[in-house]
């Protein structure tokens, strides 16, 4: 069943294009992964999606019951991120706030939905530290857990893997792989063709060349074999 269905986005800045005529839907379950070339505009499409930008033209539409409040993002880190003065708790329980409205205090099931998720990105222990001094790794799983606090449906990932060394990185690729087979969509931004054709079954290459569809068909695909480049 789609949960999300991108129609004929031209997207861009200030009317000036840099995609034009996208199209492409994700389904419950679905792991899309979205590769291409630096300045292709994969990172405008993921705040298209979140609706933190306006498309130059198209549309992006919700379905199955989902809306925009159901998607967790992980955005890219930034300086600023790394240095944030809040307990490991405190980050993950922010993940709550789009439900808030008004409340000013979180609910004793929204504090057990935030420890849930520690526990499930094994951060068990580390509740009270400080997020600025924890390593990299650390940090992505805090805000990979406060993505899950925000939501069961659909997880948007931009490069979540971005900086952190082979190790970790593959430990970060089997987190977000076992957050899929549990039933969580995933749209992930990814640089790694390799990985991204590992663990993706649908794949959305941007760039000279735009393919949407299955892992098995992109690989005999032109855009696949002139990526050389990405």
């Amino acid at each position: 069943m789609e949960q999300l269905i991108c129609r004929n986005l031209t997207l861009g800045y200030e009317n000036s294009p840099i995609l034009t005529g996208l199209s492409f839907s994700v389904n419950c379950g679905d792991y899309l992964a979205i590769v291409g070339e630096n300045g292709s505009g994969k990172s405008t499409l993921l705040k298209t999606i979140l609706g933190l930008i306006k498309p130059i033209s198209g549309e992006v539409l919700f379905a199955d019951g989902l809306s925009r409040k159901d998607i967790g993002y992980l955005p890219q880190q930034t300086v600023v991120q790394k240095d944030f003065p809040a307990s490991v708790t405190e980050v993950v329980l922010s993940g709550c706030a789009s439900r808030m409205g008004l409340r000013p205090f979180y609910t004793k099931s929204e504090k057990a939905l935030a420890a849930e998720n520690i526990e499930k990105m094994g951060l068990k222990g580390l509740e009270k530290r400080s997020y600025k001094e924890l390593s990299g790794g650390q940090q992505q799983r805090v805000l990979l857990a406060r993505a899950l606090c925000a939501t069961q449906k659909i997880l948007v990932l931009d490069e979540p893997v971005s900086g952190l060394d082979p190790i970790v990185t593959q430990e970060m690729y089997e987190l977000i792989e076992g957050l899929n087979k549990s039933g969580i969509t995933i749209i992930m931004i990814s640089h790694d063709v390799k990985a991204a054709t590992n663990y993706a079954n649908k794949i959305l290459h941007i760039g000279k060349e735009i393919f949407f569809g299955d892992k098995s068909d992109y690989l005999s695909s032109g855009a696949f074999m002139g990526k050389v480049n990405l």
